[in-house]
């Protein structure tokens, strides 16, 4: 399991895959009645553990292996790799908005805020809030928008491309997560991980 952790580390850490990954693909040349396999190691020797059927879309990246073939993607509570080949990239409709839905979570104590096509969710536990959000922002590394409920709470949320890891999985993530949660009962600082992944 170390050496496991350490292979999807140095993945995510290769400086070209940082430029434009997590991304989002579809599945592509996979044969109707065929699924493409889901690896534990970047290899076709490597032990499956598990398919994405072939009609699949919003399958994200994480990560590329060192020469580029194979693709990190998460796989149960933790991540696997794919032929890269058998991948076609979607590119963002807009690209000056967040792509959507993005899922933000984290631990102590639970969170998740979800940036949904129109609108999103704040919860926590025993709450649920429904946001708007009135602004968003891009850059080549990441994301920012304020979040805004019902009960005069606001949230700023900041996305950066880098790796992340939820500390109760095994599972790797491609972006690290702070919202800052202004409301009536108190602020309140949280952080996690997010995710482009359609599959959750």
């Amino acid at each position: 399991m170390i050496r496991l952790s350490f292979a999807l580390w140095l993945a995510l850490a290769a400086p070209a895959a940082a430029e434009t990954l997590p991304a989002l693909y579809r599945v592509a040349g996979v044969a109707a009645g065929d699924a493409l396999n889901v690896r534990a190691a970047p290899s076709a020797a490597a032990e499956v553990l598990g398919v994405i059927a072939p009609d699949t879309r919003g399958v994200e990246v994480v990560g590329l292996s060192e020469d580029g073939r194979w693709g990190l993607v998460h796989s149960g509570e933790g991540n696997g790799w794919v032929a890269m080949r058998y991948l076609e990239a979607t590119p963002p409709e807009d690209p000056a908005r967040i792509p959507a839905p993005l899922r933000c979570l984290g631990t102590e104590p639970f969170w998740s805020l979800t940036r949904a096509p129109n609108g999103g969710t704040w919860s926590t536990p025993g709450a649920e809030e429904t946001l708007g959000f009135p602004r968003e922002y891009v850059a080549d590394r990441g994301y920012s928008a304020w979040g805004e409920d019902s009960l005069s709470g606001s949230y700023q949320l900041i996305v950066t491309r880098e790796t992340c890891s939820d500390g109760m999985s095994d599972r790797i993530y491609g972006f690290s997560a702070r919202v800052f949660a202004v409301s009536p009962g108190g602020n309140r600082l949280y952080s996690g991980c997010c995710t482009l992944d359609a599959r959750q």
